[in-house]
């Protein structure tokens, strides 16, 4: 493994490191309505925006604001609620009722 250029973890450190995210997966978290309440009304508006399956330049577009300026919202909204990418984004919006299914 070494030899072809990967790192190697002494299995204590592996051990520590999965305890280590295994404690941090069970820490108790806001319900998600409450959660929601972090964001700002912009932020708000581009997550539900994210959940309708917009790219950053519709976003952008529908807002009157500049693409880079959505990219700022998307990065504090998935700090904010602790999400990895506007995969999760999307779902949290709809998980949390701040966006309805079509028919719904």
């Amino acid at each position: 493994m070494v030899a072809a250029g990967d790192a190697l973890l002494a299995p204590g450190i592996t051990r520590r490191l999965i305890a280590e995210f295994s404690r941090l997966d069970n820490r108790p978290r806001a319900p998600l309505k409450d959660r929601v309440g972090d964001l700002t009304e912009r932020e708000t508006e581009v997550l539900a925006l994210i959940a309708q399956g917009l790219s950053n330049a519709e976003i952008a577009e529908r807002l009157v604001v500049a693409e880079q300026t959505v990219k700022t919202h998307v990065g504090r909204i998935l700090v904010k609620l602790g999400l990895r990418d506007r995969t999760q984004a999307a779902v949290f919006a709809y998980e949390s009722g701040l966006v309805r299914p079509a028919g719904y």
